[in-house]
């Protein structure tokens, strides 16, 4: 192999050992992001509370709704997104426009846009509620984020507590400063 030819090999190996790692392919959040489920809310809270889970996330959507599309398709889509999130929550979509029967964290059973518009006020999507294990509501994003780092912060904020010392706005800002 002649000099030129070995110093462009190597000058090609030295850019790919030290350009950033090209991101995961994605995945169908379906499968990989949300977990399965019959709708039953109330029992939801229990396997999250057997599985060691932080809470539930409820992804409150819509068919036409083009920032659900941008999530589901630029962050939900994302392995190391769909890898932390499923650690530390149980994680349902949810109609808003839906008429399937659903229990929600109560016990009671309603109609998915019933669950979405009276017992969340759901009236724009995406919506991103985190319930604790007694199903409360303790955090809520409405609108998409800018990306996945912003998601993952989200994540982080709800998991390791931090929404009960701060909002997230503040947390983001901390998070950008570090």
């Amino acid at each position: 192999m002649s000099q030129w030819c070995q110093s462009l090999c190597m000058s090609a190996l030295l850019v790919l050992l030290t350009s950033p790692i090209l991101a995961a392919e994605p995945r169908d959040p379906y499968k990989f992001f949300f977990n399965e489920t019959w709708g039953n809310f109330s029992e939801e809270l229990v396997n999250a509370k057997s599985q060691g889970k932080k809470g539930v996330m409820i992804f409150f959507e819509m068919d036409e709704c083009p920032f659900c599309h941008y999530m589901k398709t630029n962050v939900l889509s994302q392995p190391q997104v769909q890898e932390y999130y499923r650690k530390h929550f149980l994680l349902f979509p949810v109609d808003i426009e839906g008429d399937i029967e659903i229990t929600n964290f109560q016990g009671e059973s309603t109609k998915q846009k019933d669950f979405a518009f009276k017992e969340n006020r759901v009236r724009a999507t995406p919506v991103f509620a985190f319930f604790d294990l007694q199903g409360k509501r303790i955090h809520r994003h409405t609108g998409k984020t800018n990306g996945v780092e912003e998601f993952l912060w989200m994540g982080e904020y709800v998991a390791m507590g931090e929404y009960k010392e701060m909002p997230f706005v503040k947390y983001k800002r901390q998070k950008r400063n570090n």
